[in-house]
Parts: structure tokens; C-alpha cells; sequence
């Protein structure tokens, strides 16, 4: 109890209820404990409601209590209430409680209720500091790891703000999402101030953001969600429509650049805002980890981590570009299967080793005939080598002598030599 108010500042018994004891059927344990901290000056009522809800705060005393408890863990503890009383008659004057204040509390309520976040995961009034400066307060920061939402940054509206103020709030997270951590190298830094469009080439790891959160499991930078609250169908439909067109930059997809362009239908979340909306009053009734959130640029209500999901992302693009690879390899094999040549002498296709002989310009002076294969190649060269070796055989073998000529030849000569 005295955590939920440390970091709310205020609540009702209701959203107290549903912040510490959500599996409890009603508020009535919650009452009785806010009762028994009073009688120990922890907590106190500082107003009551038009609808007769009291509104409790922390005490100083109470107030020191919650810091122990909540700093040891890295929490802010929120500012204290302190009391007022009447200048004229003493009396303690009731602080308000504006509305704003009332559903950023119930949305967490709601949020905590459904098992999307502890308590301890939410913080209030969350500031983020541009470079230009300026400040830009989430409403509600959830940290909610285990129901698989590691980061959510809540803005909620209840019909006070324009939605081009909307619009405004979203390119100001964006702007957030691109600023370099401290320390950036040199070169980086002189990049991005030079080309700013540069900075979506820089990894997630090296921006600020993510020294302040941790990854949220998805690409894209760090999810946000409108909450409309006491508004009607109507008006969040006209608000919604101004956030899709005029905010397009900010929270859209693009296109990946890729060889495989007409192969690829996945979308490109890397540099988008991811933004997802209800309203308290679904969540309410429904519950948060109903079907009540809808996704900028998407049709129908989802479960919130489905909202958040993205399974025409960066998933879908590496199952189609390994594809488009493969088909591509494919079709590569079977255009060069159709220029194989064929041997004209007996109509066999040239084996890879054959090809590259008859085409690769070292290769063709010694591959002999190119319109035939291997092995009729191999057969004409061993018609070559029989050839020549029996050429060689014949000009290497001595002749045999003549015999019977040469002793005919003799006899006469000698014949004739003794006549003579």
C-alpha cells in the first residue's frame, strides 16, 4: 500500500485495490488496511470525491516509509502531498485530484489487474530531454518483462488535448529515439549532426534509449500507447485518423531496400515508433490482456503483445529473402542447364570440367575439337596416341636383310670373275 503511494502520489481505495490485492473480489481487505495505516498517521484522506470516493495519500511520516522501501530498489518516490489548512479558520483544505490524474492511476490499476506489470514496474511523470532541450513527459512507464511488454511509454487523454498535440508527442519520442547515447565516437557524432537521416544506420545499442530502457524484443524503437479515457467512439476515431496521416513518418514501416525488391512484402520496423491504443474504459470492463488494443496502421483489436508484435517484420524478411536466394540460385542452375552445350557426335551434354575447356581462353588451344564432349574427346586422343605410336614403331624398326638376292648377286659376280 504504502508502495503504490509512494509512486502514485494519490489513489482510491478502488485502484489500490486493484495495484496490491487484484485477486481479491472486492476493495474491502484494501479499506480496512488503509483504516489501520491511518491509525499509524501513515496515510490520510486528503479528499473526497463528487461519487463519494476518498482520495488517500502518504503523510510525511508514511511518505519516509515508502522511501525505504522504494529507493533500495531504484524507484522515485513521488513528490509529498503536504496538508493545507485555511488561513482564516485553520480547517484542512482537501487537495484536488483532476481527473488526468485518475486514469493515469487506473490505467496502471487496470494494467496491474490484468497481470501486465507490478506495481513496481510503473513509474509516474517520466521525463525525456531532447536535444533541443525540451521535455517530454510520459504519463506512465511500464516495465512489464515478465508478461512479455519489457517497456511500454503511456500517454493518456482524456479529450483535453488536440490531436495534432498527439501528433506532436509522437514525433517528440521519435526525436528521443534517435538522439546518441553520451560518448558517442567522434565520427558518429560529426555524421548524424551532419546528415541527420544518418542516424538510422546507427545501431539501437549506441543510442540513448537504450541506456534508459532495456530492448524491447521487437525493432523499432520504444513502443508507445494512447489511452483515451471519458470520450467517445467517435472522437477517438477522428483522433486515431489525424495520428495514422499525420504522424505516418513516425510510426510506419518502410519498404527494405533489397535486390529481391519484388520478393519481399515484409516491412521495415527498424526506425518506427511502435503505437498502439485503447481505451480505459475497455480496459475496464474487458480487462487489459483482453483483445482491446488496435496497432497505428492495422485493422481490428489485438492482445497488447500482439499489437506489439510484428510478423510482417524483420522474421518475414529473412524467411523471404532466404527464398528469393534460393529461387534465384535455382533458376540460375537452370538457365545455365539449358546453355550447356551438347556434343555433336553422340549427344551427350558436356560435363562442367568439358565446358570449362572448351570456354575458358587458356584451356581452348589444347581442348581439340569443341563441339564434342569429354569422352569423345577422350576417345579422339587416344586415336592420336595409337596413331603416332604406330608411326613411331614404323620409322624406329630396322629392315630385314635380303638374302637370296645377295647370293645370287655373288654367285654371278664370282662366275664372271673367272671367265674374266
Amino acid at each position: 500500500m504504502l508502495q503504490a503511494l509512494g509512486i502514485f502520489q494519490r489513489a482510491t481505495p478502488d485502484q489500490l485495490w486493484k495495484l496490491t490485492r487484484p485477486d481479491n473480489r472486492h476493495d474491502k481487505l484494501t479499506r480496512d488496511n488503509l483504516l489501520d495505516l491511518e491509525d499509524h498517521r501513515l496515510v490520510r484522506i486528503e479528499s473526497v470525491q463528487d461519487d463519494q470516493r476518498q482520495v488517500w495519500v502518504l503523510t510525511d511520516r508514511g511518505h519516509h516509509e515508502a522511501k525505504q522501501l522504494l529507493e533500495p530498489k531504484n524507484i522515485r518516490v513521488s513528490a509529498l502531498r503536504k496538508e493545507k489548512y485555511d488561513p482564516v479558520t485553520g480547517e484542512l483544505l482537501a487537495g484536488s485530484y483532476d481527473d488526468h490524474a485518475a486514469a493515469v492511476t487506473s490505467t496502471a490499476a487496470e494494467l496491474h489487474r490484468a497481470g501486465i506489470g507490478h506495481r513496481l514496474g510503473f513509474q509516474t511523470e517520466v521525463a525525456h530531454r531532447l536535444g533541443n532541450g525540451y521535455v517530454q513527459r510520459a504519463d506512465l512507464v511500464m516495465r512489464a518483462p515478465a508478461a512479455g511488454v519489457p517497456v511500454l511509454l503511456l500517454e493518456i487523454d482524456r479529450r483535453t488535448e488536440d490531436a495534432d498535440d498527439l501528433v506532436h508527442k509522437l514525433r517528440r519520442y521519435w526525436e528521443w529515439g534517435r538522439l546518441l547515447a553520451p560518448g558517442a565516437d567522434k565520427y558518429t557524432a560529426d555524421l548524424v549532426r551532419s546528415r541527420p537521416d544518418a542516424v538510422a544506420g546507427i545501431d539501437h545499442e549506441k543510442r540513448l534509449w537504450r541506456r534508459v530502457y532495456p530492448p524491447t524484443g521487437q525493432e523499432g524503437l520504444a513502443p508507445v500507447a494512447f489511452v483515451f479515457a471519458d470520450t467517445t467512439d467517435t472522437k477517438v476515431a477522428n483522433t486515431v485518423a489525424v495520428l495514422e496521416e499525420a504522424g505516418r513518418r513516425y510510426w510506419a514501416p518502410r519498404r527494405y531496400e533489397t535486390y529481391y525488391r519484388e520478393a519481399i512484402t515484409a516491412k521495415d520496423y527498424s526506425q518506427a515508433v511502435p503505437v498502439v491504443f485503447t481505451t480505459l474504459e475497455q480496459l475496464q470492463e474487458h480487462g487489459a490482456d483482453a483483445a482491446v488494443w488496435r496497432r497505428l496502421g492495422r485493422i481490428g483489436e489485438q492482445k497488447l503483445t500482439a499489437a506489439l508484435d510484428n510478423p510482417d517484420g524483420d522474421a518475414l524478411y529473412r524467411r523471404q529473402y532466404a527464398q528469393a536466394e534460393a529461387e534465384e540460385k535455382r533458376q540460375r542452375a537452370t538457365d545455365r542447364e539449358a546453355r550447356r552445350p551438347v556434343c555433336k557426335r553422340c549427344g551427350q551434354r558436356f560435363t562442367d570440367q568439358r565446358w570449362e575447356e572448351t570456354t575458358m581462353h587458356s584451356q581452348v588451344p589444347k581442348a581439340g575439337d569443341l563441339s564434342v564432349c569429354g569422352t569423345c574427346r577422350a576417345d579422339d586422343i587416344a586415336r592420336e596416341k595409337a596413331a603416332a605410336e604406330a608411326a613411331r614403331l614404323q620409322t624406329t624398326t630396322p629392315l630385314e636383310p635380303e638374302h637370296d638376292h645377295d647370293q645370287e648377286s655373288g654367285k654371278l659376280r664370282g662366275l664372271f670373275h673367272r671367265r674374266t
